[in-house]
């Protein structure tokens, strides 16, 4: 199995960052165009980036300004096997965001693209939370 991992510093409170990657009506200004879902274990979570990727997960563990984790239940065969999630670590001047996508069955195309959007899209992240920014949808990598 193959793993992505990317570490970011967020200037942010716990519970801005924990919202920005749980609550849907946040989620939409940086991942998905859209997106439904409660954080909590056992809820599913939906999104939806276009017809043909209508994708579904299942919070698998969760802390409310600590953590959330989630096991995809239906979106590719490369995604389907996998687990993502995010850890929030205090730090001084906001938190350290410290992302996980585990469980890739091969080393492919695929998942070097999805590593690279990873970047992309967590970068976007910090940039919204920091300064309001929200790139189009149709612009996100």
């Amino acid at each position: 199995m193959y793993h992505i991992y990317h570490d970011l510093e967020i200037k942010a409170s716990p519970d801005k960052v924990y919202r920005a990657v749980t609550d849907p009506k946040h989620l939409i200004n940086w991942w998905p165009l859209k997106c439904s879902g409660n954080p909590e274990k056992g809820e599913e979570y939906n999104y939806f980036f276009g017809p043909e990727y209508d994708w579904l997960a299942q919070v698998s563990d969760c802390s409310e300004n600590e953590y959330i984790y989630f096991k995809m239940t239906r979106s590719d065969p490369d995604w389907d096997p996998t687990s993502f999630g995010y850890q929030l670590e205090a730090k001084e001047d906001g938190i350290q965001l410290k992302f996980s996508h585990k469980n890739w069955p091969a080393c492919n195309g695929h998942f070097r693209h999805s590593s690279f959007c990873w970047a992309i899209l967590l970068k976007g992240l910090k940039d919204y939370l920091e300064t309001g920014k929200i790139i189009p949808f149709e612009d996100r990598e």
